[in-house]
């Protein structure tokens, strides 16, 4: 019986795919959080959350299997999505082309070092 190819690769565990859904949790709770329950930051800080939350969800999901090119483009819509939901009244936050600027860094960033991770293990990334 041959395998078809698919966005997530089987050869990857329930633990990475685990952790992965957490990521992506969180993320939901750090991006769609209303203004009022936002904690106050040092100016810049948003920026670096935004790099790192977003590398984190790239690190995780080429752990988890999910192909580069397809979580590429996945996370960068979700990033642009993001930021328009952000503008919606109800949550009462701002959009910016700064912090979509930031995710997207931070999509790159996660996927050199998923890539350098899986050379480093010996595995050539997908």
């Amino acid at each position: 019986m041959t395998s078809r190819p698919t966005a997530v690769s089987a050869g990857h565990g329930p633990l990475a795919r685990g952790v992965f859904a957490v990521v992506v949790l969180v993320s939901l709770a750090v991006l769609f959080t209303p203004a009022s329950g936002v904690p106050s930051a040092p100016a810049g800080v948003d920026k670096v959350v935004h790099v790192l939350l977003f590398a984190v969800l790239a690190v995780s999901g080429r752990w988890a299997g999910v192909g580069r090119a397809v979580l590429a483009i996945v996370l960068v819509v979700y990033a642009a999505v993001s930021e328009l939901v952000q503008s919606l009244p109800v949550l009462n936050r701002s959009t910016s082309v700064v912090d979509l600027l930031a995710d997207v860094a931070g999509v790159v960033v996660g996927l050199l070092v998923g890539d350098a991770l899986a050379r480093h293990r010996g595995t050539r990334p997908a």
